[in-house]
């Protein structure tokens, strides 16, 4: 069964990668210092807990905090694979999907959300599962948090230059980027400093590539080393 994309479902369908919009870089120091406030709204485990529960009021500074605040986590590991992938891939690999298999589907993913909450092919499976299924209350809560994600990641920047990159907390996110943003991979992936460039396949923007700002996984990986 080929990959699942429901880009066209979440987004805006007159976005156009030729218009500018604002963004900001995160401030990795800042965020770690306010998730810590106990008594303030950008509290990490009440973040979490409200992404969790498919909170839709969430302003774009307290999803900027969830997301990028994830990297401070113990549980953040951006080159970890999940134990069910092996799983996911055997049922996904079928020509047509039934319902035992579609609610298959959704377990599997839910349990590798577990480790990683942020895991946008794992939600892009259970988005489509689910509209199979005519679960619509989950599938709405499921279209928040994607749509969550997608925002900080559109708000970080426009990918055109190092200066402008996006920043991203899993290098899987690129690549989701590319798909919701309309491009494809051009089959050229490069480590500059601490940008992931990947090349463009022919577009209509005349963008050779897109940079990709990846501190967090680098220095996540330094650690591990280290350890």
């Amino acid at each position: 069964m080929k990959k699942i994309i429901l880009a066209s479902l979440i987004l805006i369908s007159f976005f156009s990668y030729s218009q500018d919009w604002d963004f900001e870089k995160p401030d990795y120091q800042k965020i770690e210092k306010n998730i810590k406030k106990k008594n303030s709204n950008l509290f990490y485990e009440s973040l979490m807990e409200r992404f969790q529960n498919a909170d839709s009021t969430m302003t774009l500074e307290e999803k900027r905090h969830l997301y990028y605040g994830y990297t401070f986590d113990e549980k953040y590991s951006p080159y970890s694979r999940s134990e069910y992938g092996d799983s996911l891939r055997a049922v996904l690999q079928k020509e047509k999907l039934d319902s035992v298999d579609l609610k298959k589907v959704v377990d599997f993913t839910n349990k590798m959300l577990v480790d990683n909450p942020f895991d946008l092919n794992a939600i892009n499976y259970q988005l489509y599962s689910l509209e199979q299924l005519g679960d619509k209350t989950t599938f709405n809560k499921k279209v928040t948090q994607f749509r969550t994600v997608v925002d900080v990641l559109m708000s970080s920047g426009n990918g055109k230059s190092k200066e402008d990159a996006f920043y991203v907390i899993y290098t899987s996110h690129e690549y989701a980027l590319l798909n919701i943003l309309g491009f494809e991979f051009g089959g050229s992936q490069s480590l500059i400093e601490h940008y992931d460039y990947l090349t463009l396949a022919e577009n209509e923007a005349n963008l050779e590539g897109l940079y990709f700002d990846v501190t967090p996984c680098l220095n996540s990986m330094s650690k591990m080393f280290k350890e």
